[in-house]
């Protein structure tokens, strides 16, 4: 029963994440023609990644010194302000910076989540409940394309953000009221205080946001609102370089107490569970959040109905992501699953490259169902390999960095992906229908283009934007191969054995 308590929360918490994640997916065309902000897509998405990734690495140092469950608190305190602000927009502005709050408050609930598995479970069971927290998480995903079908289309898209605030205070309140053990010991208050603070690496912190911030605003201005050979985005690439190299030096300079300290980073299951994590966190937004700009463009479907055709990929992903855990748990090998899981998302974008406007339902259902196949196999086997292969004081800092990398590549990626949908669709509308003036048809959004053009010009345009999604997916294809390199290098373990090995040397450290 005690356990149930904590983890009810918990679930909810991945819940509300992942149905966040997904829930815009639906609405962004719905936001783009209300602000006239097509080209702002990219940063729906990337806002809400970059705040997360960049704040990532400092949740790995607060929960390492301060209480789980507080420190769990307020970052779900902030994630709720976000979405409060998200649906009060008036501006794609304030939508991008309301999206930026709720990416600081995520930063460190996956973080925390993980944690208090790490803190409740004895390792032989957490493969098995990350699999089924995941699966039932990963329902929120399931349900965001429809939630935000529906809220978009019979109420308003605001309410796509403002439901986060019911079900928070549901969850605040069972969090509050139940004691969550601690994985390692903490150090007393006044320790915390003097000490504490000072460990944080404020620094570091310092350092790596504005270099994100930097690099995420030249891939966003570049090609649109600036040449890519202009001082300003050539500014921008130096100045995030520079930055990020000072980063890395002040890094090297703090040694232990750095932000993500080197002796981890090289460790061989760290950076390859990294990698794999970021470049796969690509491959699931990509796919999020172009197939419903395809589907409400040039398939004109409506908002729900869009939700339900990207159901293939969301329901595969969730089943497959359970049954991975599942056997994980009895087999003892999570490389098979990672392995086959990228291959297969390869496969799955690579047909989804080939839709078209005349594209049959079956062919793009089975295109997505292998999408999501690919998906769930490989969505559990980083986190489960760094919570068995990783010591249990050194998991907070672990899950940190790998969570830091996998937003960080959610948010480099989902620009890339606007940069390479917005140039191709620009490219496209001039050489598709040269009489229409293609200004006007990007700021009307992808929900209103037949309100903007008609007969001939409509078909150019429909096709426009189907061979622009198309190139969206060749990145996705580009990705899961990059992350099918670095899911190599996790090795071929048994974490069965793996666990015995930390016990005994749990066991033989608690004797001396």
């Amino acid at each position: 029963m005690k356990l149930m308590v904590i983890m009810v929360p918990v679930t909810l918490v991945y819940f509300l994440l992942m149905l966040d994640t997904s829930i815009v997916s639906t609405a962004v065309p719905t936001i783009t023609s209300e602000f006239d902000s097509l080209k702002d897509i990219g940063w729906y998405g990337g806002a809400y990644q970059l705040a997360s990734s960049a704040f990532q690495p400092l949740s790995g140092k607060i929960y390492t010194y301060f209480s789980t469950k507080w420190s769990f608190l307020i970052f779900f305190f902030v994630f709720e302000v976000g979405s409060a602000v998200c649906g009060a927009a008036q501006s794609s502005a304030m939508f991008i910076i309301g999206r930026a709050i709720a990416g600081l408050g995520s930063s460190g609930l996956m973080n925390g989540s993980l944690t208090m598995v790490s803190g409740i479970l004895p390792p032989h069971r957490q493969p098995l409940v990350m699999g089924i927290n995941t699966g039932l998480g990963q329902i929120g995903i399931a349900c965001g394309p429809l939630v935000g079908g529906a809220f978009t289309q019979y109420v308003s898209w605001r309410w796509c953000f403002y439901i986060n605030l019911p079900i928070g205070a549901a969850v605040g309140l069972l969090l509050v009221l139940v004691r969550i053990p601690e994985a390692t010991p903490k150090p007393p208050v006044r320790q915390i205080l003097s000490t504490a603070i000072q460990s944080l690496d404020l620094q570091g912190f310092c350092l790596i946001a504005p270099a994100a911030i930097m690099f995420f605003l030249a891939l966003q201005w570049g090609g649109n609102e600036y040449p890519w050979d202009s001082s300003t985005i050539i500014g921008l690439f130096v100045g995030a370089g520079v930055t990020f190299i000072v980063f890395l030096f002040w890094e090297h300079r703090k040694g232990d107490e750095a932000m993500m300290p080197f002796f981890m980073i090289r460790k061989r299951i760290i950076w390859s569970a990294s990698g794999t994590m970021f470049f796969f966190m690509g491959v699931l937004l990509v796919a999020m959040y172009y197939l419903p700009i395809y589907f409400q463009s040039v398939k004109d479907d409506s908002a729900v109905m869009s939700g339900v055709h990207i159901l293939p990929t969301i329901v595969s992903q969730v089943i497959f992501a359970m049954c991975s855990g599942v056997t994980i748990e009895a087999l003892g090998y999570y490389l098979p699953w990672v392995l086959s899981g990228t291959a297969l998302t390869a496969i799955g974008q690579g047909l989804l490259s080939m839709i078209s406007p005349s594209t049959e339902v079956k062919d793009w259902v089975g295109y997505q169902i292998i999408l999501g196949v690919g998906c769930g196999a490989a969505a559990t086997s980083s986190y489960i390999a760094i919570q068995n292969l990783v010591p249990a004081a050194q998991i907070p800092i672990a899950m940190a960095i790998l969570i830091f990398c996998q937003n960080l590549g959610g948010a480099v990626l989902l620009i890339v992906a606007q940069t390479v949908f917005s140039s191709s669709l620009r490219d496209q509308l001039t050489q598709l229908v040269p009489d229409a003036d293609a200004a006007l048809i990007i700021a009307a959004g992808a929900r209103s283009v037949r309100q903007v053009v008609s007969g001939e010009q409509l078909a150019g345009v429909l096709q426009a934007y189907s061979v622009s999604v198309d190139r969206v997916m060749y990145l996705g294809v580009a990705t899961s191969a990059a992350a099918f390199a670095f899911a190599c290098g996790l090795g071929w373990k048994d974490i069965r054995v793996e666990r015995g090995r930390k016990s005994r040397s749990s066991e033989a450290a608690m004797i001396v």
